[in-house]
């Protein structure tokens, strides 16, 4: 576990939550516009599975988002249930979320759902 909650990002992966805690020194090209935290797409060359030819947008993703009150929220696919929440905490430094939310819009899809669509620039 980590010494303090961490923002950053996370996909569900063949039943396992693949996370990535925001971390400046490391993944520099895959920093967010805000500079704490990742972007899915950026990152995903350098995280995914060895021999994954899928696109970043292919599996079920989240987020972990940390307010300046230090509330934790988590945005993620509605196919990650609610079954790997201990272990996206534990992967996080978290000890709590105050939120989640369930995030159906395209930006979140994956090939689970409904009009997903493939993202070619991996």
């Amino acid at each position: 576990m980590l010494a303090r909650p961490h923002k950053g990002v996370f996909w569900l992966i063949d039943g396992e939550i693949w996370a990535v805690p925001f971390d400046e020194q490391k993944y520099e090209y895959g920093i967010s516009k805000s500079g704490d935290s990742y972007v899915h797409r950026k990152i995903w060359k350098k995280i995914k599975p060895q021999k994954c030819r899928y696109p970043y947008n292919y599996y079920p993703r989240g987020r972990v988002e940390i307010t300046s009150k230090n509330l934790c929220i988590l945005y993620m696919n509605p196919n990650i249930g609610e079954e790997y929440i201990n272990e996206i905490m534990k992967k996080f430094g978290l000890e709590s979320v105050e939120k989640i939310i369930y995030d159906n819009s395209s930006h979140y899809r994956s090939y689970l759902d409904i009009e997903w669509k493939a993202d070619e620039k991996r």
